[in-house]
């Protein structure tokens, strides 16, 4: 197996582990043996289960900015259609099977406080959701926060979500981040 499919298979796999079973539960061990992939592999393509963590939560960040930038651009007609959009593309994510939650919420929640660069990574990526909010809101001419507001919105939903196991945080939020773009109008 060449490095680019062994690096492929580990962080395919720890990817599902973690979401199944979160970060600190999961071993290097238990990543080794459900990839297939030799533990000296394992470590010379990440040196640290730390590494790997950030690599997996790097490619989700950029899976998911695409998915629902892609989803908006499919889906929707203008900036309000595609700030609610995001609540649709949340529902359906809610929706998969297995579905535990936002790896970067579950992430932070199990390594913030000895993990800086899951930190920088988490924030980072909650920041680019608020961003794609605030490109929607600047195009209609609505205030600022009401970027912060939609995130707000979206980052609660998918909380409740992870715990309820219900795909319904979506819908409420869809609604009211409707009164928030509709009052902003």
């Amino acid at each position: 197996m060449d490095a680019q499919t062994a690096e492929l298979k580990v962080l395919d796999t720890a990817q599902r582990l973690f979401d199944a079973q979160g970060v600190q539960a999961v071993g290097m061990d238990a990543i080794r043996s459900a990839s297939g992939v030799s533990l000296k592999r394992l470590y010379q393509l990440f040196p640290s289960k730390d590494l790997l963590v950030q690599a997996v939560l790097r490619r989700r960040d950029e899976a998911v900015r695409g998915s629902v930038a892609a989803h908006g651009a499919r889906t929707a007609d203008g900036p309000y259609e595609r700030a609610l959009a995001v609540f649709d593309w949340l529902a359906d994510w809610f929706a998969e099977p297995g579905f535990r939650g936002c790896a970067f919420i579950n992430g932070f929640g199990e390594l913030g406080g000895v993990s800086p660069a899951v930190v920088a990574i988490s924030r980072d990526h909650k920041e680019a959701l608020r961003a794609y909010f605030a490109e929607q809101t600047d195009a209609l001419g609505a205030p600022p926060v009401l970027a912060d507001q939609l995130s707000l919105l979206a980052n609660g939903a998918m909380a409740v979500a992870g715990i309820t196991g219900s795909p319904e945080p979506a819908a409420q939020a869809k609604a009211a981040a409707r009164v928030l773009l509709d009052t902003a109008r």
